[in-house]
């Protein structure tokens, strides 16, 4: 699978959305555009599905505003949080391997809606 370059001024463009996707699985979840172009143009359908099943983890279902963050380390292994949009942590994945793009990328989940910060 061919990956295209993916850089945050990409993301830049995103300010708002006039469309959205619904995620397959977990029907009440919803995504932006701009989510759905970080998991087109970064290969990171993987990304969206994390944040969409854990939904279902209560300590991370309680949190009516979630900031989700992944750290690609320099190994290619990573990091995905997700908090309270004030550092309380209510859940951390390690990624053994992953090909993402960009060192970091963050999304909100807000609504049953992942998003972009720029399309809050």
């Amino acid at each position: 699978m061919t990956h295209q370059t993916l850089t945050q001024s990409d993301l830049a463009q995103f300010t708002g959305s006039e469309q959205w996707f619904r995620h397959g699985l977990a029907r009440k979840v919803l995504y932006t555009e701009g989510a759905q172009f970080v998991a087109e143009n970064g290969g990171a359908y993987w990304l969206i599905d994390e944040i969409a099943f854990n939904q279902a983890v209560p300590k991370v279902a309680a949190q009516e505003f979630q900031v989700w963050l992944l750290t690609v380390h320099a190994d290619k292994s990573a990091t995905l949080t997700c908090d309270d949009g004030n550092g309380k942590a209510a859940f951390t994945k390690r990624i053994e391997y992953t090909d993402f793009p960009l060192p970091e990328i963050r999304f909100y989940f807000v609504n049953n809606t992942i998003l972009l910060p720029s399309e809050y």
